[in-house]
């Protein structure tokens, strides 16, 4: 779970309505005081009738039908935060790299039969039906550039959305303006003007809010998610093709470790030493 989302979009909210209900007056006998009665304020149908509805209208316009089936989809991405482990795969690739040495390209096509990642088990059936090295990587790329593309459209989707949201936003102020002004009736003063424009101004707020607090981040998670998945293609890429090279298990942990951050990198190489250790304590056993 994804508890940073969930806990950053939660407080946000909070922080936003305590501020909203909340009066600081500074010097004064009371310096803060709360009125719940203030939430009334920020509310109006006609506000969220026009930023809210148009936003998705706009959205459903601009997008094919099967990116906005998806939308349930992507939000169980950004609440797993546990979808793609490089150490894992690193920990796969060198156990495949050690079987591969042993009995040869041909007995990796059980362990590919057992993947769930359709990827991964793509990558290895492509070394054991010994393709030439050049064409297996283009394959891969490929593969990994239309990903990374179908991701990028959709965050693009929330990016329109979060566009869209403060321009309906004012387009809903201009609204209330314009009403606000028409009907003003001078011979009675203008003594309804503060409160018109406060309506009309909501708008922008339910807009800003859209685009800052909804939309922005949903975006910006799936673009991180994306880049976690295409770190962990591009490990899978390096550790097939080092494995149809034959190159030594130890040294192609090394190397694979090489795309993460140093402190992955330590916990990668106390996986290796756990593993190792493992196989260690099972010889024992057996002898």
């Amino acid at each position: 779970m994804n508890l940073n989302y969930i806990i950053g979009l939660i407080g946000a909210i909070v922080v936003c309505l305590i501020g909203m209900v909340t009066s600081i007056k500074l010097g004064a006998a009371d310096p803060i005081s709360v009125n719940f009665e203030n939430l009334l304020n920020f509310l109006d149908p006609a506000s969220i009738l026009i930023t809210i509805g148009c936003t998705i209208f706009v959205v459903v316009a601009s997008f094919p039908s099967k990116m906005l089936k998806a939308m349930p989809k992507h939000f169980k991405i950004i609440l797993n935060n546990k979808m793609f482990n490089p150490v894992e795969y690193i920990d796969q690739l060198v156990e495949l790299a050690q079987i591969a040495r042993k009995n040869g390209l041909l007995s990796l096509e059980e362990k590919a039969n057992e993947q769930t990642d359709p990827f991964f088990k793509q990558a290895i059936m492509l070394i054991v039906d010994a393709y030439d090295q050049d064409k297996i990587r283009s394959i891969l790329e490929n593969d990994i550039e239309c990903m990374s593309a179908r991701h990028e459209d959709a965050a693009a989707m929330y990016d329109k959305a979060s566009s869209v949201a403060p321009a309906f936003g004012m387009i809903g102020t201009l609204v209330g303006l314009i009403n606000m002004l028409k009907g003003m009736d001078l011979s009675t003063g203008s003594s309804n003007i503060g409160s018109d424009m406060g309506t009309a101004l909501i708008t922008t707020l339910y807009g800003c809010i859209l685009a800052h607090m909804v939309f922005g981040p949903i975006a910006t998670l799936l673009r991180n998610r994306d880049e976690e998945e295409v770190l962990c293609k591009m490990i899978i890429v390096e550790g097939v093709m080092s494995i149809q090279a034959g190159e030594n298990p130890k040294f192609l942990r090394e190397r694979l470790l090489t795309y993460m951050a140093q402190k992955q990198r330590e916990l990668g190489e106390e996986g290796g030493q756990e593993s190792r250790g493992d196989k260690k304590a099972k010889k024992g056993k057996k002898e």
